[in-house]
């Protein structure tokens, strides 16, 4: 009896103390992301006076020369580096990385590189968490719980999903497994994080949208089909980031040129197509989901200039990108099943699922964005597109802990950039059987042409 009591106690004193600390922490990230935001809103809202031909060159060159000399570690993509240090790191970042990488995602957008700000908020968030931790002398344990729930409180407040946002702080770190640990304290900072953002007043996109998915008869077999597209556009946009990074890494010059060369192609590349591609894009998100049809390459386009936006230069994150890909590709396959607006949704959740493993937490995304009537189905569209893209990510730094396909041998336990997938056929599978066919008929074939 004495242990039950015991057990009791502590159990209610920890609860006690993550809901305090949980609180803080979505407080605090719900106010720098609103800060975040607001700074964003105004300069993009000044940097349209000027050409973006010029705009973007020297705008991806500040991006690079801040982040080169005050804190490389908020190079690229944020969401990435959260979940580096968080495995390599016991959740230290520097206090320092806060505010360079709000200035340099600012000074990337507004100047019209393509990137996301779902990202920056996450490692804003998680920047925060670490130094209250720090403040409050946790030990690594608290302090990568904290830093979680500073990525959930993130997410949360700058695409104002809480419930969504809290279930990807647990889900993105590792592939095939959830951190229920800090399920609660996350839920939390997310709830929280939404609440003060919204109370600062952040508005946010999917709050002007009216559209109803409409369903058919052949509507199932049609997200299975979407949910293997939408996969194979995930793999597709990883592929078109490693080749920009790879490029990249080619190019033996000082950072910040680099960023003047990647702002001279981006500027090219508007001039020939349109500024549809350059900034965040919410707009032509909008259009998909209100069914306006697009140019069909849309979502290729958007991949090539994230790719050189957040390769050369540039800083931001990769969500709000995934959001734009996913639509317009969406918008393409909607145009064969007859209902654009529907199979953009399911797009956008899809490519989320698919690009970082987190089909989860983008299912209820689905529900919180876009009502129960699509979510079931979005769900199946984000499970599939989440086995399609395989063993890989647009966050390489998230660690392997499952594997999607048993005839498939991968290193279980490691960093994705560590990973290589081996074919390993098994003797009941379909795939096995397919290949001792395969082997009979070529055996047959030897036998018969062999001289007699």
């Amino acid at each position: 009896m004495e242990k039950r009591i015991t057990e009791a106690s502590v159990l209610f004193v920890s609860v006690l103390k993550w809901v305090f600390l949980a609180l803080g922490t979505g407080a605090l990230v719900g106010l720098s992301t609103a800060v975040f935001l607001k700074a964003l809103e105004w300069s993009m809202g000044y940097a349209g006076k000027f050409p973006y031909f010029t705009l973007l060159p020297i705008g991806l060159f500040l991006s690079a020369l801040i982040i080169h000399y005050l804190a490389p570690e908020a190079e690229g993509q944020g969401t990435d580096r959260v979940i580096e240090a968080v495995h390599k790191d016991e959740g230290r970042i520097r206090p320092l990385v806060v505010p360079v990488k709000l200035l340099a995602t600012v000074v990337t957008l507004a100047s019209g590189g393509s990137a996301g700000k779902v990202g920056p908020c996450a490692q804003i968030g998680g920047g925060l968490s670490s130094f209250v931790a720090g403040l409050m002398k946790l030990d690594s344990q608290d302090r990568k719980k904290l830093v979680i729930c500073g990525i959930s409180a993130g997410f949360a407040a700058v695409l104002g999903t809480p419930i969504a946002g809290a279930v990807f702080g647990v889900e993105v770190l590792y592939v095939g497994h959830i951190l229920y640990e800090v399920l609660l304290p996350s839920f939390i900072a997310g709830v929280t994080g939404y609440q003060v953002a919204s109370a600062l007043g952040i508005t946010y996109f999917h709050s002007s949208l009216h559209w109803a998915p409409v369903f058919t008869k052949t509507f199932f077999s049609e997200v299975i089909v979407a949910g293997i597209f939408f996969g194979l556009c995930s793999f597709l946009l990883i592929e078109f980031l490693r080749w920009g990074k790879e490029i990249s890494e080619r190019i033996r010059i000082w950072g910040p040129w680099k960023g003047i060369l990647g702002g001279l192609v981006l500027a090219g590349l508007t001039f020939a197509f349109s500024t549809d591609y350059s900034g965040l894009g919410f707009d032509t998100i909008q259009s998909s989901l209100q069914g306006r049809q697009l140019v069909w390459y849309a979502f290729l386009l958007k991949m090539i200039f994230t790719s050189i936006t957040l390769n050369f230069g540039g800083s931001g994150g990769i969500i709000v990108p995934l959001f734009f890909v996913g639509a317009t590709s969406g918008s393409l396959l909607g145009r064969f099943f007859g209902d654009i607006g529907t199979f953009s949704a399911l797009g956008l959740v899809s490519l989320l699922a698919g690009a970082t493993n987190s089909p989860i937490a983008a299912s209820i995304l689905a529900l919180e964005l876009f009502g129960a009537d699509l979510a079931s189905y979005a769900a199946i569209a984000c499970v599939i597109s989440f086995l399609m893209t395989g063993h890989r990510s647009v966050l390489p730094t998230q660690v392997l802990a499952m594997r999607k396909t048993a005839s498939m041998e991968v290193e279980v336990g490691k960093e994705l950039t560590q990973v290589h997938p081996r074919f390993r056929p098994r003797e009941r599978s379909l795939l096995g059987l397919l290949g001792r066919r395969g082997k009979v008929k070529k055996k047959k074939n030897r036998d018969s042409k062999a001289p007699s």
